[in-house]
């Protein structure tokens, strides 16, 4: 479990600080903050540093770049350190510790990236084996499709697995895909397996089907938010299966604990979607194997995310963070958990901090009707916006005929007539 992670001369800001929640870790913030790269950072720690370059260095930030983190190993509730300096006369970076790969030992791992592509870790027990770990990145084409090179099978892919779950004797990660895809569907609209059907003349295989309330369709013509919960459904079962064939070879225990990350948790997804897939993802990792600790790190855009984690969100176990610009400073901060009650809340809050939940012409029409109730000088706005004839105007051009806000206008202008 990584506890802390603490960066020096690495990405959009000179130093970034990290104390990480056990269990839930939400990060948000504005475009090109940082969201994405702190995901690839530790994605980076977790594989013990095995890809070169990370990230960007600021070369004139600091003369020594540093990456340093520290990771809670469980079976002797010790904290190990680990730290990555940059060496310049190498152009690579440098661990301090040598069995950086065996800190993260019995340990799965999965990123999901907005892109489609998928990385996978799966790693032993040194203690009972030599063997390192298993380390994949897979496009999103090798999700679905499979990689095969130089005569070995490094992953079957979503179409074949499926197929071949379905159709075997044993229905164990066939009927625990079922239910994966189940639980991370949409409440109302629950997606169900149907039968294999061929679509091609030139391709000899058999597709997956899912049954919508409209028709039964190819997983491959599945919209793209269908098909991001598929890959995402497929690769938790997948990864599972593979950790207890792994540890079935390497006679050793299951690996016990997941460190889940996910960039864009929203991404192509409905509203109804967005407000239950974070709920869900930690319920179905939870469940695909008895006693496994999570520890899951997703970035947002999504109020109605963020809207949606209120009732399982607990303080001592999970944490939000903002990235924020300041002054040309980026900045990451925790930032107190306070329920909000309704996405419209959420986006009027400090972490989006909109002054209205409307468009921006709405915004400026009502500060200006506000403006001119108060008798303050007008000139600040545009002429249109001047006088209450224009913004009585614009404001029945921009707001529905119900919006709260016309009441109390309404009443003022009764007011000065």
């Amino acid at each position: 479990m990584l506890k802390e992670l603490h960066l020096k001369g690495v990405g959009p800001a000179d130093q970034f600080d990290l104390e990480c929640a056990d269990r839930l870790n939400i990060l948000t913030g504005d475009n090109g903050l940082g969201k994405s790269f702190l995901l690839d950072i530790i994605w980076w720690c977790v594989i013990g540093g095995a890809e070169e370059n990370p990230t960007i260095i600021r070369e004139e930030a600091i003369e020594n770049p540093e990456i340093s983190y520290h990771f809670l190993i469980p079976e002797t509730n010790k904290i190990e350190s680990i730290k990555s300096q940059f060496k310049y006369s190498k152009r690579r970076w440098i661990n301090t510790h040598v069995d950086v790969p065996f800190i993260f030992r019995n340990t799965l791992a999965v990123y999901i990236r907005v892109d489609g592509g998928i990385s996978v870790l799966i790693s032993g027990d040194r203690k009972i084996s030599n063997h390192r770990f298993i380390n994949f990145s897979f496009s999103s084409s090798e999700v679905w499709n499979g990689r095969r090179s130089k005569n070995k099978v490094s992953c079957y892919g979503l179409i074949d697995d499926w197929i071949k779950w379905q159709n075997q004797p044993d229905q164990t990660n066939f009927q625990l895909l079922s239910e994966v895809i189940s639980q991370l569907s949409a409440t109302d609209e629950t997606i169900e397996i149907g039968e294999p059907t061929r679509i091609s003349l030139n391709d000899i295989r058999d597709i997956p089907t899912i049954k919508l309330p409209y028709d039964t369709i190819p997983i491959t013509h599945a919209s793209a938010g269908m098909k991001r919960i598929l890959s995402l459904a497929y690769i938790l079962v997948w990864m599972q299966s593979e950790n207890l064939i792994i540890s079935k070879m390497l006679k050793q225990e299951p690996a016990h604990q997941l460190i889940f990350l996910m960039d864009e948790v929203e991404s192509h997804l409905h509203p109804r979607w967005q407000r239950s897939i974070v709920p869900a993802i930690i319920k179905v990792v939870e469940k695909l194997q008895q006693k496994i600790d999570v520890q899951a790190f997703i970035t947002t855009h999504s109020p109605l995310v963020l809207a949606s984690v209120e009732p399982i969100f607990d303080e001592e176990i999970d944490k939000l963070f903002l990235f924020e610009l300041n002054k040309k400073t980026v900045t990451l901060e925790e930032i107190p958990w306070t329920k909000q009650g309704d996405v419209i809340s959420w986006l009027t809050s400090e972490i989006f901090g909109l002054k209205q939940a409307r468009s921006k012409e709405a915004e400026q029409a009502i500060e200006a009707a506000q403006a001119w109730m108060r008798k303050d000088d007008m000139t600040q706005f545009p002429e249109n916006l001047r006088t209450e004839k224009s913004i009585h105007q614009q404001l029945i051009t921009l707001l529905p005929g119900h919006d709260p806000f016309f009441p109390r206008w309404i009443v003022n202008m009764e007011k000065n007539t």
